[in-house]
């Protein structure tokens, strides 16, 4: 016989107090969880915790802080660049290295027009010399310079020049720290409105005269009284032209090249008095800009420096224009930064 097999009875009767300390124990931890999340929040500045709490709220991942943007080059901001050099050999070369054999050369010669005021080209530009400029390159036209800060051994100084246009003139000027303008302006002067003068005896290029750059129809003056002894030589060169001789046998001859057009009335043997009209400024002849060429003579062969033969002065900036002026020249100070080598 087989043994008697234990009985199987029903499934075994539940307690029914197990279902609800289970859910207890679920819910304290929840609330729990809560107080932790509220303590741990007390302790987070308000601003943070915000957006942690949206971050969770809306079911994403905080992310991490986002890096700011490198600071932007405030000379390529105000579509400029800018030159830093020590001199140690010819300042052309040295302008090529610090921006490139495109805008270098003409570079030099623009600078150069700030120089000359304070110093002989190139003579007196001395090694170890230091130049910071601030320019604009210009397709097909030569760069604009706008601050020139140059420390020189030759004088001892650190000079410089701020290209500004008062209100209400038609031509930008340079300008010193002071409001002056950089350049002396001739009394008498041939011609009545320029924007700068661009080539000076002294500045080493062996030119005879000096060059205003003035546009197409600006008014040229005798500068004293005299006798016209000729017109339209050499027009090749000169372009429309005139020669006047001075009255009292000085001996003084004034000459004017690449005029625009000459009056009819403008004749050889014709007596013209100081301040008098002779003609307009033109870009006629070997010309490549419009300008009036202005040389002095004396005799047949000896060239005068006009800024020595005329009294000069330094034209200034009127009181009403001095705090633009200012203000532009705390912006380009700011831009040129610190000297080269620190100086």
């Amino acid at each position: 016989m087989r043994p008697n097999l234990p009985t199987l009875g029903g499934p075994p009767k539940r307690n029914p107090f197990g279902p609800v300390v289970a859910v207890s124990v679920i819910l304290g931890a929840a609330a729990g969880g809560v107080w932790w999340w509220k303590q741990r929040m007390a302790d987070v500045p308000m601003d943070v915790a915000s957006q942690t709490v949206t971050a969770l709220d809306a079911g994403t991942v905080a992310q991490a802080p986002v890096a700011p943007p490198a600071p932007t080059d405030p000379v390529k901001a105000a579509g400029l660049e800018r030159a830093s050099i020590r001199i140690e050999g010819p300042l052309e070369t040295a302008l090529i290295q610090a921006s490139d054999a495109t805008v270098g050369p003409a570079l030099a010669q623009v600078v150069t027009r700030t120089l000359v005021w304070w110093v002989r080209v190139p003579g007196e530009i001395l090694r170890g010399d230091t130049l910071d400029v601030l320019y604009q390159r210009r397709p097909n036209e030569e760069p604009l310079v706008y601050a020139v800060r140059f420390v020189s051994g030759k004088t001892g100084q650190t000079h410089r020049a701020y290209r500004f246009t008062p209100a209400g003139e038609p031509n930008a000027h340079y300008y010193l720290p002071s409001g002056d303008e950089l350049e002396l302006r001739m009394e008498k002067s041939p011609i009545d409105s320029y924007e700068q003068i661009t080539s000076l005896l002294r500045d080493g290029r062996g030119h005879k005269g000096v060059d205003f750059r003035a546009p197409v129809g600006t008014t040229v003056r005798a500068p004293f009284a005299g006798v016209i002894k000729r017109k339209n030589w050499n027009f090749g060169s000169n372009g429309n032209c005139i020669e006047l001789v001075e009255s009292g046998g000085k001996g003084r001859r004034a000459l004017f090249l690449h005029l625009s057009e000459l009056p009819r009335t403008v004749q050889a043997g014709m007596r013209v008095s100081a301040g008098q009209v002779l003609a307009q400024s033109g870009n006629t002849g070997h010309s490549f800009a419009p300008h009036l060429h202005y040389q002095l003579m004396l005799g047949e062969n000896r060239v005068l420096d006009p800024f020595d033969q005329h009294k000069t002065y330094r034209a200034s900036l009127v009181a009403t224009q001095k705090g633009a002026f200012d203000t532009e020249v705390q912006r380009l100070d700011g831009l040129l930064g610190t000297p080269v080598a620190g100086k």
